[in-house]
């Protein structure tokens, strides 16, 4: 037993060690981005839509002998570069994932407090409305919504944010079953507390850290989904620089002109793992019930 309980220390100092190392690393992946975000306009060489044909297919050089423009990650088939499209296309990937889990957290946090509190048929027809929702395949439901509406930018957010406030309301609903049989939450109803001025002061605080872990984990799922949807033709619209619409044109060019398809790839991959490792390191820093 004492061998066992050596050694767990160590164990428990490795684990430690990668956790902060994930945290760390998605922790600059994602100030990358949002740097990228910010100062797209001034790092991107060219306009997304500055085409050149001379240029058609470019691969990647940072000299070109022959004269032409050269560009650090290639050019499409259109002569546009591929370093100042993907560039650009981070903010439009970055408003997308921040502004519909933004949407999507507001909607679920107020309807999870209202359940939670509340208790009785309030709580069993949002959680009813949670469940059917739950059951529909998103994915499908949305390319049906967006194919009737059309692809658009403020129309992709609304359609996430309807699929991220489910998450947050049954994550809120199931920490005030919690919090609110506390017993400072019934000295300050006894005190004569309004019911808003309980979910707002005293329950809402204690409950933020696992709202900001699954906001966090959930921007990385939106900034897939609206990918996913943009490849398929039904998400942003074609003059919008996004990362699932280069990915998509590069289908066709794969075999001879594989950097149009792999960079783009390649920029969806980082701010999901970004993410994904800096929610993962929040949640392990902020619930201390996870120090294993």
């Amino acid at each position: 037993m004492e061998f066992l309980v050596h050694h767990s220390k160590p164990v428990k100092a490795y684990r430690k060690f990668i956790r902060s190392l994930g945290g760390l690393i998605g922790g600059i992946l994602v100030l990358l981005l949002l740097l990228t975000a910010l100062f797209a306009p001034y790092i991107a060489p060219y306009e997304s839509d500055d085409a050149n044909l001379r240029s058609r297919l470019s691969p990647p050089s940072f000299s070109d002998p022959t004269g032409k423009s050269t560009y650090f990650l290639g050019a499409d088939q259109l002569g546009r570069d591929l370093y100042s499209r993907i560039i650009l296309g981070a903010r439009v990937s970055m408003a997308v994932g921040v502004l519909s889990v933004s949407l999507g957290m507001v909607v679920g946090v107020v309807l999870g407090l209202v359940a939670g509190y509340f208790g009785g048929y309030i709580e069993d027809i949002i959680m009813r409305i949670c469940d059917i929702q739950l059951a529909l395949p998103f994915i499908l439901v949305a390319i049906l919504i967006m194919t009737i509406l059309g692809p658009g930018f403020w129309k992709i957010i609304i359609i996430l944010s309807f699929s991220s406030w489910v998450g947050f309301a049954r994550l809120v609903r199931s920490e005030v079953l919690a919090v609110k049989e506390m017993e400072y939450i019934h000295a300050a109803i006894s005190m004569g507390a309004s019911h808003i001025r309980v979910m707002i002061v005293h329950i809402l605080p204690n409950i933020v850290s696992s709202i900001i872990v699954l906001a966090t984990l959930q921007v990385a799922i939106n900034i897939l989904l609206e990918a996913s949807l943009t490849f398929i033709g039904v998400g942003l619209s074609p003059d919008i620089p996004a990362w699932g619409s280069m990915l998509a044109e590069g289908r066709d060019y794969f075999s001879r002109a594989w950097w149009i398809g792999t960079f783009p790839g390649i920029a969806i991959m980082l701010p999901v793992l970004g993410f994904n490792l800096l929610g993962d390191w929040l949640r392990d820093r902020l619930d201390p019930n996870l120090d294993v």
